[in-house]
């Protein structure tokens, strides 16, 4: 089974960069995507059918703003949106499908690097939803929880660690919130794989960041530890240039 996670940054703006086109050519099975902008009224859902995929979309309520969906060739048994609690979904941050013997979650989680007041509610965010995803668990022990977690987990997670040690999304209070998540049962999957360094998901636009890759990596496909025997490869698809985020993708048995 194929899977990709990918902050699209704006679908109408990946779209008009050939996503389409690029997503076909995947071939993947269940696509997450973060950062949507976008109500169902203001795209062609036919896009996506065309290639075999259901819709699941849960946009904020604020136009233009986050937002997550998940397309999938494969028909959940129940489909979840949001995490229940007011003051996150009214941003669309999360979105679950449940299978048969798994279930997937898009997770698009806050950013603090607009201000004291957003740190705030990201560190409030995080201490939420490991609070929900521990009691989601209990009843869903084999869970993908892919997206944008806006955390660069380990100093090789990002470009310059020294520069950035005191910047919203390397913060010690973000990367212990990481530790202890990875720590309840989780498998951050891409390190599964790959240990080298230099591996980012996505790139500030100012001054060839991009080019140079002097990057950061925030998004990930995390899965419960009763996943790990079937996991398969995770890579991360830095080829992919509809956003300033670039896809990560998991093949798993």
């Amino acid at each position: 089974m194929k899977l990709l996670t990918y902050n699209v940054n704006g679908i109408r703006s990946a779209i008009k960069k050939g996503f389409i086109e690029w997503l076909k050519a995947t071939e993947a099975d269940i696509v997450c995507l973060q950062e949507i902008k976008a109500n169902p009224d203001q795209l062609d859902f036919g896009l996506f059918h065309n290639l075999g995929y259901e819709v699941f979309w849960y946009p904020a309520e604020k136009k233009g703003y986050s937002g997550v969906a998940i397309l999938s060739k494969l028909k959940p048994i129940h489909v979840e949106y949001g995490c229940g609690i007011a003051q996150y979904d009214a941003e669309g941050r999360t979105i679950r499908l449940d299978f048969a013997d798994f279930s997937i979650i898009s997770v698009y989680m806050p950013s603090g690097t607009s201000g004291e007041e957003r740190q705030t509610f990201k560190f409030a965010w995080l201490a939420d939803f490991y609070a929900y995803i521990q009691e989601l668990r209990k009843n869903i022990p084999n869970l993908l929880i892919a997206g944008d977690y806006n955390i660069c987990h380990k100093p090789m997670d990002i470009h310059n660690p020294k520069q950035n040690q005191h910047s919203s999304g390397f913060l010690p209070e973000e990367r212990e919130w990481f530790d202890k998540f990875v720590e309840s049962g989780f498998v951050d999957t891409f390190r599964h794989f790959n240990t080298e360094p230099h591996n980012y998901t996505w790139w500030s636009t100012r001054a060839g960041s991009r080019e140079k890759n002097l990057g950061w990596r925030i998004d990930y496909f995390m899965a419960s530890v009763s996943m790990q025997e079937r996991l398969e490869n995770c890579q991360i698809l830095p080829n992919a240039v509809h956003s300033d985020h670039c896809p990560v993708w998991l093949s798993i048995k």
